[in-house]
């Protein structure tokens, strides 16, 4: 899971009184898609002649773009911005994307998702196509894909069609789930979205601020970041569809293949989105609603209204979970209390990369009020249940606090399989559901009672809630193993072997970002953004690689900006 952003302004080339605008909305933007991956984030621009600036890195966007200061770094009127979940590949500096290929035509690209014949990808490219790849990361092949068959036009200039064109032989090599958004130098932004509609992409618009009559079109992965930045007649990128913005031009929508099915990620309306989100019609906090009251409906089937007059209290654990607590409340009659305080200043725990950290970080993330839980018998809601390990340390922390009884209810059915669209939730072995009953389950993290939602009634939250044309069902591969596209044979085998390499490999090499990570510690950080051609300077740092030295680099086809000094 990631998010991926594409700007166009209306007012065409270098504005000398705001030479950075599109960089300004898009760092804004950044921050409205920080839940959607903290590992990494970047954004490059595109300014007169089409030169490209960008600047990207490991960490947050404050971290990133120095609070702000980098973005005038960045000139331009288009631009694309990225926000990194690790999935598939490592944690290193020089998987931030964007990436860029210059052959052809210069094209940057963020992709949010995951590709399920990345191997297959990668010995095309190697053997066939004959294009270097510089790391682990299935968006790099998604991206050397595209280029070689915008290449095959054979064109020194290319029109929205051969965009489109190559893009439906892309889509034909490609398997799995995505949500693109790229910019061709000089030309315009593209956005697109698979053939099952598994990730999120909108599109908005607004009158320019400089251009009287002009347009600004903004592609985001969620609609909260166009509705906060003005942009409205927000309409989703459909399954199989894309969209072309060439600079001073209307947008340009294509199916690029058939729609195969409109089955969003459930986990979306579940865990990821931001409950002010609309994705694909279905209100994000609506769902979370009914979420709740089909969960409070299936606790009074299993437990009984004795059992329940027994509960003196429903806690949300903050934040996801407080929307469909509220429901449950309301439905069992109940007092709703927030009986645990959010620490806003740590990374969400869920999506932290390590499972040490994350242990860490849930004490660091909750802290319990003891008034809440002393003496009472609390009915616990959380999003959902992945390895439990989350669950256990709450569940302790309720009764360090005083509480008599706990019981633990989950807006998710029990999650038994990988997911294998981009959201790295664990290996099946990881998984607390896999080959355990829910009473198992309640003995591991030390519950009275651990309820789950029913996957039928989960899907109907979202569905009963779907506009017409709009998705009847959803992509749920992690709660019954039945995923939406073809599976390759061996894929679960490779997706758990590249899992083992990543805890593995504890030295990386940075070619594009701030920081140098060697055993877990970081080398040198500093913060910044630059153009094509200003390579080099800087004195070699040495790191060891599968036992070969190496010397550290600027990114080797674009500089970074992110690795000069910050401008004060």
């Amino acid at each position: 899971m990631c998010g991926v952003l594409g700007l166009i302004l209306g007012h065409v080339g270098d504005d000398p009184d705001a030479p950075c605008k599109a960089a300004v909305a898009l760092h804004e933007a950044l921050y409205f898609l920080q839940h959607r991956g903290q590992d990494a984030c970047g954004i490059a621009t595109c300014a007169a002649g089409g030169r490209i600036y960008q600047c990207k890195g490991n960490g947050m966007a404050a971290k990133v773009f120095a609070d702000g200061m980098r973005v005038q770094d960045l000139p331009g009127s288009m631009g694309i911005g990225h926000l990194r979940y690790p999935t598939a590949g490592t944690s290193s500096n020089a998987e931030s994307q964007p990436f860029y290929v210059n052959s052809p035509y210069g094209i940057c690209f963020a992709h949010n998702g995951n590709l399920i014949n990345a191997p297959d990808l990668r010995q095309y490219l190697d053997t066939v196509a004959h294009r270097h790849i510089n790391t682990d990361s299935d968006s790099e092949l998604m991206l050397n894909v595209f280029a070689n068959e915008l290449n095959e036009t054979g064109k020194a200039r290319v029109n929205t069609d051969d965009i489109f064109h190559a893009l439906g032989r892309m889509y034909e090599r490609c398997s799995g789930g995505w949500a693109c958004t790229a910019m061709i130098a000089g030309f315009g932004v593209l956005g697109f979205r698979d053939s099952y509609g598994i990730r999120p992409l909108v599109l908005g618009e607004k009158e320019s601020e400089t251009l009287p009559g002009a347009r600004d079109y903004m592609l985001a992965s969620e609609s909260i970041a166009l509705r906060q930045l003005g942009f409205s007649n927000i309409r989703d990128i459909l399954p199989g569809q894309a969209v072309f913005i060439q600079k001073g031009r209307a947008p340009v929508f294509h199916q690029v293949q058939e729609p195969k099915a409109y089955s969003p990620d459930i986990f979306e309306y579940v865990y990821f989105a931001r409950p002010d989100t609309v994705i694909d019609g279905i209100s994000v906090h609506a769902s979370r609603q009914r979420m709740g009251y089909k969960l409070a409906d299936k606790i009074r089937e299993l437990l009984g209204d004795e059992v329940i007059k027994d509960i003196d209290a429903v806690i949300p654990i903050p934040e996801t979970s407080n929307t469909s607590a509220a429901s449950v409340s309301e439905r069992l009659g109940l007092k709703f209390c927030q009986g645990f305080v959010k620490n806003r200043y740590v990374f969400r725990t869920f999506i932290m990369p390590q499972q040490g950290a994350r242990q860490k970080g849930v004490r660091r993330k909750l802290s319990a009020i003891q008034t809440e839980f002393e003496g009472r018998c609390v009915l616990l809601v959380d999003d959902s249940i992945v390895r439990g390990t989350t669950s256990k340390e709450i569940v302790a922390m309720a009764r360090e606090a005083g509480a008599r009884k706990v019981i633990f209810a989950s807006c998710a059915p029990p999650i038994t399989s990988p997911h294998i669209y981009g959201i790295d939730l664990a290996s099946p072995m990881e998984l607390i559901a896999s080959g355990k009953d829910r009473f198992a389950i309640a003995k591991s993290i030390d519950a009275e009672e651990v309820i789950y939602q029913d996957l039928d009634d989960l899907k109907a939250a979202c569905a009963e809630l779907s506009p017409p044309n709009g998705p009847t069902e959803f992509e749920v591969g992690v709660f019954c193993g039945k995923y939406v596209t073809p599976v390759p044979e061996g894929y679960f085998d490779h997706l758990n072997s590249v899992r083992g390499t990543k805890r593995k490999h504890h030295a990386q090499i940075s070619s594009s970002g701030p920081t140098i990570v060697v055993g877990g510690s970081q080398i040198g950080t500093n913060g910044s953004a630059a153009h094509l051609g200003m390579l080099g300077g800087k004195d070699s740092l040495e790191t060891v690689r599968n036992g070969a030295v190496s010397p550290m680099r600027d990114d080797i086809s674009i500089h970074n900006l992110a690795n000069e000094p910050e401008r004060r």
